[in-house]
């Protein structure tokens, strides 16, 4: 999950920590196998595109990064994963034309990356989003939850973070206003199930994600748990892991294809990376590079929390990429 920052002071703080980052690595390394938070990232975009020209491979999902071919998304973008999600409450959860959805997000490009695809898929549908604007500081979700209420959505979507998520949903079961409830890959965390909302969040809650969650049935998933948990034994299992395992491995088959090609300059595993168009680490979701101005994927795996199994998420849809989201150009 992509590091979400207190305030625009403190972003700005941390922006400028990034670039320091990334200003005494970059001379040392080839590249980046991972890159926490798309704030971050942007603020070193142009470095990387102008003169630096090392792979990047970011751990967030806003389609502002998309169109650079050294920075590489990897799977849907927020716009595309929430067009999904909402494409699962119309097809699954009786989402009707003429009917109002609550959308409740981040400030920032996240939140406002997510909101651009409930906008458009709002639109296709003919449905009309009721927008609730929030702060990362903003953990009691009382409020929103009153206003949605009183506005007569009959569903809602999150781009927030796991605490405004589980504050949601369990203000909502409080208050028995039981409608379906989806959020981003980034609006959940498997500890919420300890907490008072985990019955709510178990009954009426949904994850779109990029890929198959970390307790997936495949040998690959498999493997992964059982090496995790022999390397970091006291340390939890969740979708992160996924997402850092698919980079981490995307990574390697760039250097891999880089190598056959005796090109093992910045450049050549850039352009190793654009030549994978079907890319898939046993997590469901087949990864294509080959264009910059596209995420690597448009499927979205729809999960429902489930303290019983592994990582607290169960797969209630495969993955798969509505029509919408098809059709859909990013930035248009």
């Amino acid at each position: 999950m992509p590091i979400r920052i207190a305030s625009s002071a403190s972003r700005h703080c941390w922006s400028q920590k990034a670039v320091s980052g990334y200003t005494e690595l970059e001379p040392k390394v080839l590249g980046f196998a991972q890159f926490i938070g798309s704030p971050f990232v942007a603020a070193v975009k142009q470095r990387i595109d102008g003169q630096d020209k090392g792979l990047v491979l970011p751990q967030a999902w806003s389609a502002a990064l998309l169109g650079s071919p050294y920075i590489r998304v990897i799977g849907s973008t927020y716009d595309i994963e929430t067009i999904n999600a909402v494409d699962f409450l119309i097809k699954e959860k009786g989402l009707k034309k003429g009917d109002r959805i609550g959308h409740v997000y981040f400030e920032g490009d996240y939140g406002e990356s997510a909101l651009v695809g409930s906008r458009h898929i709002a639109k296709e549908a003919g449905l009309t989003v009721v927008e609730q604007k929030i702060k990362p500081t903003d953990n009691d979700m009382t409020a929103q939850v009153t206003a949605l209420k009183q506005a007569g959505v009959k569903a809602i979507v999150i781009s927030a973070g796991p605490r405004q998520a589980a504050s949601l949903v369990g203000v909502a079961a409080a208050n028995g206003f039981a409608v379906p409830v989806i959020g981003n890959n980034s609006a959940f965390a498997p500890q919420l199930l300890a907490t008072q909302a985990g019955p709510a969040l178990t009954k009426n809650y949904y994850v779109a994600s990029p890929s198959l969650p970390i307790g997936a049935d495949t040998p690959e998933a498999k493997k992964l748990v059982a090496d995790y948990r022999a390397a970091y034994p006291d340390d939890a299992l969740d979708n992160g892991i996924v997402a850092g395992w698919t980079a981490a491995s995307a990574f390697g088959e760039a250097l891999k294809k880089a190598c056959a090609n005796k090109d093992l300059t910045r450049e050549g595993v850039d352009k190793a990376l654009l030549s994978i168009d079907s890319y898939d680490v046993g997590f469901g979701v087949a990864q294509n590079f080959t264009d910059p101005k596209s995420p690597s994927s448009r499927e979205s795996v729809i999960l429902q929390p489930d303290k019983s199994v592994t990582g607290g998420m169960k797969v209630v849809r495969e993955a798969g990429a509505s029509a919408v989201a098809e059709a859909y150009t990013p930035g248009a």
